[in-house]
C-alpha cells in the first residue's frame, strides 16, 4: 500500500506524467527534458527526484550530465498498461506536442554524432586500414554468437553502441557500458528506436551489475586500451552466469609501437596463450577462437564460457 501511495502522489501532476511518458520512448538527460517540456532545469530536476522517490525514474551521472530513465519494472509497467488503456479513450494533446519536440532532440543528438565522427574520421580510418574490413569482423562475430535468443547482453566499453546496434535485437535486456560520456551520448543517437537497450557510464573494472546477471558480455576492440586486462576479463567473467559467454574482439600480438605513442594503444595486442591464461584465471573455458587475417594487423575473436553447472552438464553429454 506505501508504494502505490508514493506511486501516486508522484504522478498527481501533469509535468511529472508527461516526463514518465518521454522516458518511456528513451532516456533523455535533464537538459532535454527541459528542452522538450519548455521549463527550467531546477523545475525539471524537483519532478525527477518526485519519480525517483518512487521507485519511477533512476537518474544517472555522467560527467556534467544527469540522464534518466525509467525505473523499475514493477513500479512502472502497471502505471504504464494503465496510462495505455486510458489514453485510449482520451487522446493526450501534450503527448502530440511532446512527440514532436523529443524529435528535435533526436535530430539534435544525431547531428552532434555525424559532427564528432567528421572531425575523427582521419583517426579511425587510419586504424581500419590496418586490418580486415569491419563487417567481416562482425560477420565472424556474429557467426561465433550463433542465432540463439539471449536474455541479458552486456557491451563493455560500448563505444557508439554498434554491437548493440548489431546484436541487441536478440536480447530481451541490452546493457551498454562505457567510461566516456562524449562516447556514450553518440551511442544514444544511434541507439534511441532500441528501448530495451541501457547505457550506463561507469569502468570496465568495476561492472554496475550483480554477479551472474548476464549470459553474454562483448569486449569489442576494448582489450588493447585497458591497463589491467586480465582484471578486466575477469570482471567480465563475473557478471556472467554459469554456462554465460564472454567474446572478445581485439588484435592479435604485433610490433606497431606508434599505435601506443599515437592512439593510446597500451597492449600491443595479445597471444591465444595469453588469452587462455587469463579465462582460466577467471573461471572461463576457452570455447573457440577465430583468426582473421588481411591486413597488417591480425584481428582474433575468443570465445570463452563461464565455467559451471551448465557447462559440465555439456561435457557430461
Amino acid at each position: 500500500m506505501t508504494m502505490a501511495l508514493e506511486i501516486f502522489r508522484a504522478l498527481a501532476d501533469a509535468t511529472r506524467l508527461r516526463i514518465l511518458a518521454l522516458l518511456r520512448r528513451m532516456e533523455l538527460s535533464v537538459g532535454e527534458l527541459a528542452q522538450v517540456l519548455g521549463q527550467s532545469q531546477p523545475r525539471v530536476s524537483r519532478h525527477v527526484k518526485i519519480l525517483c522517490d518512487a521507485g519511477l525514474a533512476e537518474r544517472r551521472k555522467e560527467g556534467s550530465w544527469v540522464f534518466v530513465a525509467l525505473g523499475t519494472p514493477s513500479a512502472v509497467e502497471p502505471i504504464a498498461a494503465a496510462l495505455d488503456a486510458w489514453a485510449k479513450a482520451e487522446p493526450d494533446h501534450w503527448a502530440v506536442a511532446d512527440a514532436a519536440r523529443l524529435a528535435a532532440v533526436r535530430a539534435d543528438r544525431a547531428a552532434s554524432a555525424a559532427a564528432w565522427f567528421e572531425g575523427h574520421a582521419d583517426e579511425w580510418d587510419a586504424i581500419r586500414s590496418l586490418h580486415v574490413a569491419e563487417s567481416e569482423i562482425e560477420a565472424a562475430m556474429a557467426a561465433v554468437l550463433g542465432a540463439a535468443p539471449m536474455e541479458t547482453l552486456i557491451d563493455i566499453g560500448t563505444g557508439t553502441g554498434r554491437m548493440l546496434e548489431l546484436f541487441g535485437g536478440r536480447a530481451k535486456v541490452a546493457l551498454g557500458i562505457d567510461r566516456s560520456s562524449e562516447m556514450l551520448r553518440l551511442a544514444r543517437a544511434k541507439l534511441h528506436d532500441m528501448a530495451h537497450a541501457e547505457l550506463r557510464q561507469a569502468d570496465l573494472y568495476a561492472l554496475p551489475l550483480e554477479d551472474a546477471a548476464a549470459d553474454v558480455a562483448i569486449l569489442h576492440h576494448v582489450l588493447h586500451f585497458a591497463q589491467q586486462p586480465g582484471a578486466a576479463v575477469s570482471e567480465a567473467a563475473r557478471v556472467l552466469a554459469p554456462g554465460g559467454r564472454l567474446l572478445i574482439a581485439d588484435f592479435a600480438s604485433h610490433d606497431r609501437e606508434e599505435l601506443r605513442l599515437r592512439d593510446a594503444h597500451t597492449r600491443l595486442g595479445f597471444a591465444d596463450e595469453q588469452m587462455a591464461a587469463w579465462f582460466a584465471g577467471a573461471g572461463l573455458h576457452t570455447a573457440r577462437v577465430e583468426t582473421l587475417e588481411g591486413g597488417e594487423l591480425t584481428v582474433k575473436l575468443w570465445l570463452g564460457r563461464k565455467i559451471g553447472a551448465s557447462l559440465r552438464e555439456v561435457k557430461a553429454a
